[in-house]
């Protein structure tokens, strides 16, 4: 059974503990990683792994042993409760083996819960979750947290006691930085307010958040983001002198437009403060085909940066923003 986005968050809160087993798969191996966790806990229980109840199998050993998958759904542990065999990274070689264990599969079984990378629509291993009348498919795609689940991060961290102004921040922290570096900073704050009856406020928050861009990337990206090509050398220059380097201010742009695409989007009304307002002028101004174009030819950029070109780096980053503040023109 394929589940949506909207269903597919609802079940790895709450899995069938019936359920035959689950496929997780998507581009972003971070994100597929943590719903992945996710889901095994409110399978087995936050002790399952201690109790031997969860068998790590690696998708490239089926290859050599496709049987020890099935062994590991019908192996008894020790201790009582629900059991899975978790396989990480498969792909259509691995696909004999799982769709075995699939068929083979029987009540009282190990759950099956298989992570991949972006699988096409002809994938077997996808088509045959997306097919079984017992198990699930669910794709993870590298989309900015809903509001829904930012607040269900907040409630698994038990940060429940918020400052006025907290939420708004957390909500414009999460567009910004990786999920698992999300994840981690609430995790750290929920560590440093314990016993502290004050809200968390502005100031605890940016006592645990992770450091995001210097400050000469971010005006370099809102210099590139409202067309003001002037400023990019100079800017250039002066990121240069500190060391970065050309693929780093790619990876950072690309953030920064992703961010903008999810504000186009949805809107993200529910962001506050002055960075929110900024983000939300530039994504408007854009509108979202061309803050799609701008990820395009970020995607080449960073492939071109990637590759085996005699290119001047550095020029070729240059030359890349230069044409993202012209789209911001148009």
């Amino acid at each position: 059974m394929k589940l949506n986005p909207s269903a597919a968050n609802a079940y790895f809160r709450k899995p069938d503990p019936q359920a035959t087993g689950l496929l997780i798969y998507g581009p972003d191996a971070m994100r597929v990683a943590l719903k992945r966790q996710e889901v095994i806990k409110a399978l087995i229980g936050p002790k399952g792994d201690e109790e031997m109840r969860l068998s790590r199998l690696a998708a490239g050993d089926l290859r050599k042993d496709p049987a020890q998958l099935i062994d590991a759904l019908k192996a008894q542990g020790f201790f009582p409760g629900p059991r899975v065999a978790f396989v990480e990274d498969a792909n259509d070689q691995s696909a004999p083996a799982i769709l075995a264990a699939l068929q083979d599969w029987s009540e009282g079984d190990a759950q099956i819960v298989v992570t991949a990378g972006n699988l096409k629509p002809t994938s077997k291993i996808r088509k045959a979750f997306e097919a079984h009348p017992r198990a699930m498919a669910a794709a993870v795609y590298d989309n900015p947290p809903t509001r829904e689940e930012i607040l269900q991060a907040l409630k698994d961290a038990q940060l429940s006691n918020l400052g006025p102004d907290a939420l708004d921040i957390l909500s414009s922290l999460a567009l910004e930085i990786e999920p698992g570096d999300f994840r981690q900073t609430l995790e750290k704050l929920s560590l440093y307010k314990l016993n502290d009856p004050e809200p968390v406020s502005a100031d605890d928050i940016g006592a645990c958040a992770p450091a995001t861009a210097e400050a000469a990337l971010d005006d370099l990206l809102n210099a590139v983001a409202e067309a003001q090509s002037a400023k990019i050398g100079p800017l250039l220059m002066r990121l240069e002198a500190q060391g970065v380097q050309p693929v780093g201010l790619c990876i950072g742009a690309t953030r920064h437009y992703r961010t903008l695409h999810g504000i186009a989007v949805t809107g993200a009304t529910y962001l506050k403060g002055p960075r929110a307002d900024r983000l939300r002028r530039q994504a408007n101004g854009l509108g979202t085909q061309r803050v799609e174009q701008a990820l395009s030819l970020l995607l080449d950029t960073d492939l071109q940066l990637r590759s085996a070109s005699n290119a001047p780096q550095m020029a070729v980053m240059e030359r890349a923003l230069i044409r993202l503040a012209m789209l911001s023109r148009r």
